[in-house]
């Protein structure tokens, strides 16, 4: 057994142990997230340990110091996400510790994250190599003008049976099968389709996350069909917080999102371990279905 993947080590004079993630409190998982100013709800976090799995460092005294949450997706790629050392903590080693016990979990995978600036030496030093910048996008929402779509497409609201036409699509788009976990986002989100002759080309979903509302997948074959699915969200929830983030740095799309007052706010780094991630750039076919928007940082 390795130093990355002892059972227990000595952080800040007290000894520290892994648990599960779901044998903690989750009011203490919600106060480490907060206290590296990140935006998730407990009912966030509760969503994460539903689908995902996880470790947290506890030490004598209950204290939750760090964690780190992984998401298979089948036996060949997991990405990687939730990955917190409390900030007193951050320069002595406890996130290779953690994220030891992480990589142990999920060996023979391809992985996949998305890394902040504090993480990404530690995430390099384990391998990993950067693909892409994410850029998380969010404000108050402004209220658009209205989008006209080309003739034989239509906009409509997500049906109970669209699921596997969806899953379809974002397959095609993210590389791997999620249709798991696009049946837990449909029964908390609210979803749009762009359809052309009865079939779905285009969806974006959107629910409660955070500080408001994020919405995320976007997956479509161009801008305008991206920007067809996202434009109904904008406009139900103008004058509120909305988040979008988007490996979209240039182009109509992203105009249009800062036209809808929602600015580049932070970038974080795609990053992969094993084999590449994201398709090669320039590799794609015309209209062949992209991710326009992200589940979320640690979903991808």
């Amino acid at each position: 057994m390795s130093a990355l993947t002892s059972e227990s080590r000595f952080v800040d004079s007290f000894e520290t142990r892994i648990a599960d993630i779901n044998s903690v409190d989750i009011d203490k998982l919600h106060a480490l997230s907060m206290s590296v100013a990140w935006p998730h709800r407990r009912e966030d976090w509760q969503f994460l340990r539903d689908f995902g799995h996880g470790i947290a460092a506890i030490d004598e005294i209950g204290r939750i110091l760090g964690s780190a949450m992984w998401f298979p997706y089948d036996g060949r790629f997991a990405t990687i996400g939730m990955v917190i050392t409390s900030p007193r903590l951050q320069a002595n080693g406890a996130g290779q510790w953690l994220m030891g016990h992480a990589l142990d979990q999920v060996a023979g995978r391809n992985l996949g994250l998305n890394a902040t600036r504090a993480a990404r030496r530690l995430y390099l030093s384990l391998n990993f190599v950067r693909e892409a910048s994410v850029f998380q996008c969010h404000g108050e929402a402004i209220l658009p003008p209205d989008v006209e779509l080309p003739p034989g497409k239509a906009i409509r609201g997500v049906q109970a049976d669209d699921l596997q036409a969806i899953a379809a699509l974002d397959r095609t788009a993210f590389g791997t099968d999620r249709t798991l976990l696009l049946a837990r986002l449909l029964a908390n989100s609210k979803g749009v389709v762009l359809t052309r002759a009865g079939r779905i080309e285009a969806f974006s979903l959107c629910r409660r996350f955070g500080r408001g509302q994020v919405i995320g997948p976007v997956v479509a074959g161009d801008d305008a069909d991206a920007i067809a699915v996202v434009h109904p969200h904008v406009v139900e929830h103008a004058g509120a917080f909305l988040r979008l983030d988007t490996r979209e740095k240039g182009g109509t799309f992203a105009d249009f999102l800062s036209r809808c007052g929602l600015p580049i706010y932070d970038i974080v780094t795609t990053m992969s371990l094993g084999e590449p991630w994201l398709p090669v750039p320039g590799g794609r076919g015309m209209h062949e279905p992209k991710t326009y928007a992200l589940v979320s940082q640690a979903l991808g």
